[in-house]
């Protein structure tokens, strides 16, 4: 069943100690974005804009090469559909992002050199860059036409004031901040931040190195438990012959070092958007990580107000270690994209439920994120342990004391953590095979518990109802007409 390896965990363990050509290019790109955004501080807002795409361009030649007409072409091809067909704009830029998207996959078949992957993490921001404006340009059109009907001014939050030209775009498309690394922010955010009145008076370091403080250490965490517990480990013959109580704690280190890389890179992104000032709004506009303010602001640098950053927040480290639920997880993994996939995504899914409107999402994040089979087994399980998790909340923790609840919650926390370790594995190891080789050798453990939940959450809950309909039968047998809705006290 398995393909024999010549490979031992030694042999691996000589070869997963250091980082990567393309980690330490990511690395650098960081580095340099981080300290040259606080010069930003000091231009005009043209000087600004015009740098800013200089320095993006720079990186993207420089990395991608002549992959980088794969990002011009869907920049163009967007400008293209927002200038001829702004009603339709939205649909229209999803539908062709996405087809690029399998094209720029796919282009060996057509005799084109596969892309680097820093081209691949280029295309992914700029796809969720080009939805984002279509739907801002398509807003701007029809708040325009109530400002013209109604001659008022319009209510909508944080909106255009002016449709963007193919400069602005490429300036938007390209700008170094986050460009290979995230975060997502609209175009908005990008506007306001060329906007600034006084971004020198802004917050700079103090949150810079709050924010870059722990990556050290999530770094040296990576770079240890991943030299101890390497994923090529995983596909040897040798590592299924170890104890199943061994392999299923390797999950959880696989899982430990996923979070770890991610957690230094996202919180490096933040930093490089924090040095530059870009996402850096009032806390009274009440913003929210990737969509920016959701309520009116005055801009005015001589208020005293507090300010913050939550715009470009990409990871809640601790809410994702330690919430409760797994749809609360996703909530504080990669926040900005998770914003994205909830308002462009989510709202349009073809079903009312919120478990097949989540399998949805999950669906079209798989195929964001690639095409290897791996994504799609991890994320379309997702939807399977919130049903799971629903169905026992239901019928279980809603009937318990304080106390039943809280020892509920340290089980669900338990199980959630479990649920993400083993779909990490689909994640990392992409290949359908050696997921299913992986997931068999710890006998679908979390699948069989999470419909085992979903099973027992639903028995008990129909139980629970039956019981209620037979004792208010039993009532109104025994009382007559006297009250037909006594029976509603033992709900």
């Amino acid at each position: 069943m398995h393909a024999k390896m010549d490979l031992t965990w030694e042999s691996i363990l000589t070869k997963s100690a250091a980082m990567s050509s393309d980690e330490l290019v990511y690395l650098g790109i960081l580095a340099v974005s981080i300290s040259v955004g606080f010069l930003f501080r000091y231009l005009s807002p043209h000087v600004k804009q015009a740098t800013a795409l200089l320095l993006g361009l720079l990186f993207t030649v420089a990395t991608c090469q002549i992959h980088t007409l794969h990002s011009l072409v869907t920049v163009i091809g967007t400008w293209i559909i927002i200038k001829s067909c702004w009603r339709f704009a939205p649909a229209l830029s999803l539908a062709w992002t996405f087809l690029y998207l399998l094209f720029f996959r796919l282009a060996t078949w057509f005799g084109l050199p596969a892309p680097t992957p820093f081209a691949n993490a280029i295309q992914l921001l700029l796809t969720l860059k080009m939805v984002s404006l279509a739907n801002e340009v398509q807003s701007f059109h029809v708040e325009k036409k109530k400002d013209v009907s109604s001659f008022g001014k319009s209510p909508a939050v944080g909106g255009l004031s002016q449709e963007p030209s193919l400069y602005d775009l490429l300036s938007y498309s390209y700008c170094y901040i986050g460009i290979m690394t995230g975060p997502f922010f609209r175009f908005q955010t990008y506007s306001d931040w060329l906007r600034q009145p006084s971004p020198r008076a802004l917050p700079g370091w103090e949150p810079c190195l709050q924010r870059l403080k722990l990556v050290p250490v999530f770094g040296a965490l990576f770079l240890y438990v991943n030299s101890v517990f390497p994923l090529d480990y995983v596909r040897t013959e040798e590592f299924l012959d170890r104890h199943f109580f061994f392999r299923f704690f390797y999950m959880i280190a696989v899982f430990f070092v996923f979070r770890m890389r991610f957690y230094a890179a996202w919180c490096g992104a933040e930093a490089a958007c924090i040095s530059a000032g870009l996402g850096c709004y009032p806390e009274k506009s009440l913003t929210k990580p990737g969509g920016g303010p959701t309520v009116d602001y005055s801009p005015d640098p001589t208020a005293e107000d507090k300010y913050d950053f939550r715009t470009i927040q990409c990871i809640d480290c601790y809410n994702t270690d330690f919430c409760v639920k797994v749809r609360h997880g996703m909530r504080y993994w990669n926040m900005t994209v998770q914003w994205w996939l909830h308002h462009y995504i989510y709202p349009n899914a073809p079903f009312r439920s919120y478990t097949l409107r989540a399998g949805w999402t999950m669906l079209i994040s798989a195929y964001w994120h690639g095409l290897h089979v791996g994504y799609y087994l991890s994320f379309l399980t997702i939807p399977l342990c919130i049903a799971a998790e629903s169905a026992m909340e239901a019928s279980v923790r809603a009937k318990l004391g304080p106390r039943g609840q809280n020892i509920f919650d340290w089980v669900h926390w338990f199980l959630k953590m479990r649920a993400y370790d083993y779909m990490c594995m689909g994640f990392v190891l992409l290949k359908a095979s050696d997921t299913i080789n992986y997931w068999t050798s710890i006998y679908f453990a979390v699948h069989i518990v999470a419909v085992g939940c979903l099973v027992v959450g639903r028995v008990l809950k129909g139980g629970r109802a039956e019981g209620r309909g037979r004792d208010k039968g039993a009532k109104r047998d025994g009382e007559g007409a006297e009250n037909t809705n006594s029976g509603a006290k033992t709900d």
